[in-house]
């Protein structure tokens, strides 16, 4: 109860901090009737999953938010949303993860409730977040040269940080997908996901549908060396059918209205 109660708390304050502007800390602690400090690590996580910006005393919509209904962007965060806790099912109590920085694999911390997790990250604002979190983890930071592009470490530094370790499952996000190649995007430095999936023992990719759509040049990760895709259900029963010929796992995270 105590869990469903804090998502709905976070999900109302993204709905007064996008209709009101900008509210203060001590606004939002009276409000719901708790401590600034659960305030806190409420905009913490909230802002690590980039559904509102945090301000110095309180919290401010998106500049995206300024022009969308509350109601388009909850439609909008629905299917990453759906797509995480999909994916928090591969989870369990001691387990040893990698999130790798974005918005979908940072829409998994709410669903993180298992005790006693070693989390590794080469994101500042998941770092954050899992730090603030009620069920702290063990946090890791993989250190290296900070990319904007990504906004995430990353270079020779972070992948030798990662291959000092073992880990039982690597959350990476996708900006393309390719039925016939695997995970692409534009940046060139996709050195780290590798580092990541070679340390892992399951490799699990969240991704909407769409990204089949997006066409981008450089190959990140091969489908044979990814476990699991998690996506949402408007992915075609071919593409699925081909992914699964290639080895790998298709879980498909149901939608509320689809």
């Amino acid at each position: 109860m105590q869990k469903r109660n804090t998502q709905q708390r976070r999900n109302d304050i993204v709905e007064w901090v996008n209709q009101s502007g900008h509210v203060h800390v001590d606004e939002m602690a009276s409000r719901f009737g708790t401590s600034q400090v659960t305030i806190r690590k409420d905009l913490a996580a909230l802002a690590a999953q980039k559904r509102v910006l945090r301000e110095f005393g309180g919290a401010a919509p998106l500049p995206s938010a300024t022009t969308q209904t509350s109601t388009e962007l909850s439609a909008v965060a629905a299917r990453k949303v759906a797509i995480a806790q999909e994916a928090a099912k591969f989870v369990s109590d001691g387990s040893k993860l990698i999130l790798d920085s974005g918005n979908t694999t940072a829409a998994l911390l709410p669903f993180l409730h298992q005790q006693k997790l070693v989390v590794l990250t080469n994101s500042l604002s998941i770092a954050s977040a899992l730090t603030s979190a009620d069920n702290e983890p063990t946090v890791l930071m993989t250190g290296g040269t900070w990319d904007a592009h990504s906004q995430s470490f990353q270079g020779e530094m972070a992948k030798n940080m990662i291959a000092a370790y073992s880990f039982d499952v690597a959350f990476i996000g996708a900006s393309g997908l390719d039925v016939n190649r695997g995970s692409t995007t534009f940046n060139e430095l996709t050195g780290l996901s590798k580092a990541m999936a070679e340390v892992a023992r399951k490799v699990v990719i969240l991704a909407e549908s769409d990204k089949f759509f997006h066409r981008m040049p450089n190959l990140e990760l091969a489908w044979e060396n990814i476990d699991v895709l998690v996506t949402d259900n408007r992915i075609d029963e071919n593409t699925k059918q081909q992914l699964e010929e290639q080895g790998v796992s298709v879980k498909i995270a149901p939608t509320n209205g689809d």
